[in-house]
């Protein structure tokens, strides 16, 4: 359903009247193309005395066709697309002081959807309770920019382990992109390690299988199409009763469709058998996104519908990778990602069997990510917020405004940026990042 708000307030009368009474201002957000450079304009990178990172981050900005500039006198007119700060060299409270001198003089300098990124270590990573601090605070500078900002602007806060400055270039490519329109206020984690450059950025995917779950329409049709288009083999599955859909899907991604209720007894036998028996003996990439909602308060819930999320959206997962992993048919190398929600972060009236179901989701990232480490293979997952689907369009109208305004960019989300994600999840740049979950949300009031 469009949002016929949004377009209202994108218009020239609608301008004027959002400007002058004060009403939520949904910017038109910046979304990748293929062919699109990694930023749209030039990126001021600063540092803090003793930061590890700003001179690799120089050098891959460079290196992907970034237009990098440093702090100083800035030309009459000119706009950054992009403002970096590498804080790694904080080490106490009053060094902090440095990211003030930094985004104070350039904070009106960014263009419209800009991004903010900052650099950090982990606090537990760090030599001492002082740098521990300072190093946790960044998290409420880049939260808080998210907040102020405006106009589609996007702020994120890295956290990057000592040794993984190699690691970082999936993740800067991602966030300075289109691709990361919808995701603000979020601290990401960069493990240790060199991973693997793919040999096109545009196609990382090229050579791998991804199966996606829940792929007939909506959030997993937009993944098995983004897969694609990253250059993945997908198998979209669903349930028999969406054959006709999933048919459409597997065909315009050249792909396979399997039909399969992942609730069956059976069902990841099954389906194991089938991945095994294929060309590549196993998966690559396995996206959790099959999802139901049966919403009731829990007084008036039966018991039918507590089962049926509960089996769709969490116990099918476990199975499915209980025995995909048993069997070795996910390799070194392999991706696990889960669709969560921010109702499993904060809660949600009338959807406490659903709520339950996705905490369980980042549950089982941040459980199994340290087990699979050894193995090479990262579990992630997404949670999105109010994304723009045929389900969202049915709910009523006062929730369904609420749920587009009361965030950040005062706007719903679109599957798209629900796939991005999960396409950086997915990279091979991305091997050193697990055990995250990363809101696509658009930095939702709700959650932390």
């Amino acid at each position: 359903m469009a949002d016929r708000y949004a377009n209202f307030a994108n218009s020239g009368l609608g301008r004027t009247v959002v400007k002058r009474l004060g009403l939520p201002d949904p910017p038109r957000l910046r979304r990748h193309n293929p062919g699109d450079p990694i930023t749209d304009g030039p990126v001021l990178l600063g540092a803090a005395p003793g930061g590890r990172l700003s001179e690799p981050i120089h050098k891959l900005l460079e290196g992907a066709g970034a237009e990098v500039a440093e702090p100083g006198a800035r030309p009459e007119g000119v706009r950054h697309a992009a403002l970096i700060f590498d804080a790694t060299g904080i080490g106490d409270s009053a060094q902090l002081r440095a990211l003030f001198d930094f985004f104070h003089p350039y904070a009106r300098s960014l263009k419209v959807s800009g991004r903010v990124i900052v650099l950090g270590t982990p606090p537990e990573a760090t030599a001492g309770p002082k740098e521990a601090t300072a190093q946790r605070s960044l998290e409420g500078l880049t939260r808080s920019i998210g907040k102020e900002f405006g106009r589609g602007v996007t702020s994120q806060l890295v956290y990057v382990a000592p040794g993984g400055e190699a690691a970082v270039e999936s993740t800067l490519r991602f966030l300075l992109s289109g691709r990361s329109a919808y995701v603000s206020g979020q601290v990401i984690r960069v493990g240790a390690g060199s991973p693997p450059e793919p040999a096109d950025w545009e196609r990382p995917l090229e050579g791998k299988l991804a199966l996606v779950t829940g792929a007939a329409r909506g959030i997993g049709a937009a993944i098995a199409r983004t897969l694609a288009r990253d250059g993945a083999d997908v198998i979209a599955l669903d349930v028999p009763a969406a054959g006709d859909a999933l048919a459409g899907v597997a065909n315009e991604t050249r792909g396979r469709a399997l039909q399969l209720d992942l609730t069956a007894a059976d069902a990841a036998a099954r389906l194991a058998g089938y991945l095994a028996a294929g060309p590549r003996g196993g998966v690559d990439i396995v996206v959790h996104n099959a999802g139901i909602t049966r919403d009731r308060t829990i007084a008036r819930m039966d018991a039918d519908r507590w089962d049926a999320v509960l089996g769709v959206n969490l116990t099918a997962p476990e199975r499915v990778n209980d025995v995909l992993l048993e069997r070795d048919l996910i390799p070194s190398g392999g991706r696990i990602i889960g669709v969560a929600s921010i109702a499993g972060i904060a809660g949600n009236r009338g959807q406490t069997n659903y709520g339950t179901s996705k905490a369980g989701v980042i549950g089982l990232v941040q459980s199994h990510a340290p087990l699979l480490t050894g193995r090479g293979i990262t579990i992630n997952a997404v949670a999105p917020g109010f994304i723009e689907t045929a389900m969202t369009a049915k709910m009523p109208v006062g929730l369904r405004e609420a749920g587009r305004r009361l965030n950040s960019m005062s706007q719903g989300g679109l599957p798209i940026d629900v796939a991005e994600t999960i396409a950086w999840f997915a990279s091979p740049g991305s091997a050193t990042i697990t055990g995250n979950v990363v809101r696509v949300c658009g930095q939702s009031l709700l959650g932390a």
